[in-house]
């Protein structure tokens, strides 16, 4: 149980949201200020509204509920469907998944959403868009290559795709500079720590950033790997099931990708790096598992240095050894 007075839970879509309270509804109210401003005239001192995270639906009504002091927390859409699928639950209404919600938010420890600002919102537009690019590229490529090995290729579709690239290609660029500009007026003490541990860039640097709050999301380094999903999934159970160990992949994939590439760069020039890897691969293991282990170790290091404020330094382990 939760320590607010009264909970509700939101379901929103386009144009409506349906309300369901603890101890009142359920109501309906249109997707709109004028909506907002009705909902904020139901809700009591010392409320908590839950709603679960809808792509751009549920934004707006979670930022005007910050703006005017109210407990919110965007939870994750699957943790409620488990929710649901628990409870044996056989109806599917909007009018049902509020109440869901509610329940969700009166018995489970739910985290509590915070107000991000202009400049966050901008950031987080643009990862968004620059990830829809980099997807458009990919399809383009792919379908570049598979023209040219055809024995006659048309022209015309051959010219349409690389103008079709190049464009691409010029937005992403515009993209990232927008991007590290934003970043450097608001997070310059960020990314300049992160930039100083070997195997993280700009790009990198840049994406930690925004996708953590400046690394203010997270309480520690175990729940960021989380998020990530590079953390192991052990399937054992009996006698019987001695399923194989695999990494979760149930968080930001993009990100997830992106440390995974500067695992490469930071096995060759990481010193802690290279020893975790070096180590792993003794054993026996694959060079992809060694990979993986040194994106956590690359995680870790991220998370304590940005949190210590402290520049990296390849002989600080060396030194802890010799204090000890």
């Amino acid at each position: 149980m939760n320590k607010y007075k009264e909970t509700f839970g939101v379901d929103i879509s386009k144009a409506v949201f349906d309300v369901q309270g603890s101890k009142c509804g359920p109501h309906q109210f249109s997707n709109s200020p004028n909506g907002f401003r009705s909902f904020l005239k139901l809700l009591p001192d010392d409320s908590l509204v839950v709603m679960e995270a809808t792509g751009y639906y549920h934004y707006r009504l979670s930022q005007f509920l910050c703006k005017n002091k109210i407990a919110v927390s965007v939870v994750n859409p699957l943790s409620v469907k488990r929710f649901i699928e628990m409870k044996l639950s056989r109806v599917k209404t909007d009018k049902s998944d509020a109440q869901s919600i509610c329940d969700y938010g009166i018995y489970n420890k739910v985290p509590l959403y915070n107000q991000i600002s202009a400049v966050q919102s901008e950031c987080r537009q643009l990862l968004s868009l620059k990830s829809s690019y980099l997807k458009r590229r990919t399809s383009t490529k792919n379908k570049l290559h598979g023209e040219r090995v055809l024995d006659v290729p048309s022209k015309l579709v051959v010219r349409s795709l690389l103008l079709d690239k190049k464009h691409i290609d010029r937005e992403l660029v515009k993209i990232e500079k927008r991007l590290l500009l934003l970043v450097k007026q608001s997070s310059q003490r960020e990314l300049t720590l992160l930039k100083s541990i070997p195997g993280i860039g700009d790009k990198t640097a840049v994406f930690l950033i925004v996708a953590t709050d400046s690394f203010r999301k997270f309480s520690n380094a175990s729940q960021l790997c989380s998020y990530l999903g590079t953390t192991p999934m052990i399937k054992r159970s009996g006698s019987s099931v001695r399923g194989r160990s695999r990494i979760s992949k149930m968080g930001n994939r993009n990100l997830r990708n992106l440390m995974f590439m500067c695992s490469m760069s930071a096995y060759k020039h990481n010193r802690s790096c290279k020893a975790i890897h070096d180590r792993i691969v003794s054993k026996g293991k694959s060079s992809k598992l060694a990979l993986m282990a040194v994106c956590n170790k690359l995680i870790h290091q991220a998370f304590a240095i940005v949190r210590s404020g402290v520049e990296y330094n390849p002989d600080y382990v060396s030194v802890r050894k010799r204090l000890i």
